[in-house]
């Protein structure tokens, strides 16, 4: 059953481009590349990483507005500009003392397939490649940058039984006029 599988995961590791965000990539006048991330997902990560689960990216491209990103949430985990997506798991589980199956990765396009096959949850986010979605353990209802690691997110933590407490919190929150 997925949510075992689940409940289990001791890292969440990420593709950005097609995942974190919806695969556009923006370049203004001066040649700087942007991206556009989803605060959904953003505080699905947040919400991960005080639940004591770790959080990293993986990805083939090297952006500084990624950096900017991750350091916002926490994310000390950050493989840019990896060709062999594979081989960094050997480097987060020596780094982590994290055996690679309660190591969850999700993604959405071929480069992504060759660590998908090797970690213990592979999850594609709804519009990725076929061959992804063939490939996937579980996949997002939404699309990559529309709230899908914000769904993977939750469903990690609704799996871990801490969905509810995290609820209350927010039910329970004083606001100010």
């Amino acid at each position: 059953m997925i949510s075992d599988r689940l409940k289990k995961i001791k890292i969440l590791l990420m593709d950005v481009d097609g995942v974190l965000t919806d695969g556009g990539i923006i370049y203004d006048d001066n040649g700087i590349e942007t991206k556009v991330f989803n605060v959904k997902d953003g505080l699905g990560i947040r919400l991960l990483t005080n639940a004591g689960i770790k959080v990293g990216v993986v990805t083939g491209r090297k952006s500084k507005a990624l950096y900017h990103r991750c350091k916002n949430l926490g994310i000390d985990h950050i493989f840019d500009g990896i060709g062999d997506k594979a081989a960094v798991l050997d480097v987060v589980s020596e780094r982590t003392g994290v055996p690679p199956e309660e190591i969850a990765f999700v993604g959405d396009d071929l480069p992504d397939l060759s660590l998908m096959k090797k970690v213990g949850l592979s999850i594609a986010v709804k519009n990725a490649h076929e061959i992804i979605l063939e490939n996937a353990d579980m996949v997002t209802s939404c699309e990559g940058g529309t709230g899908a690691v914000r769904e993977v997110c939750e469903a990690m933590l609704k799996a871990r039984g801490v969905w509810e407490s995290i609820l209350e919190r927010f039910y329970n929150v004083q606001h100010k006029e």
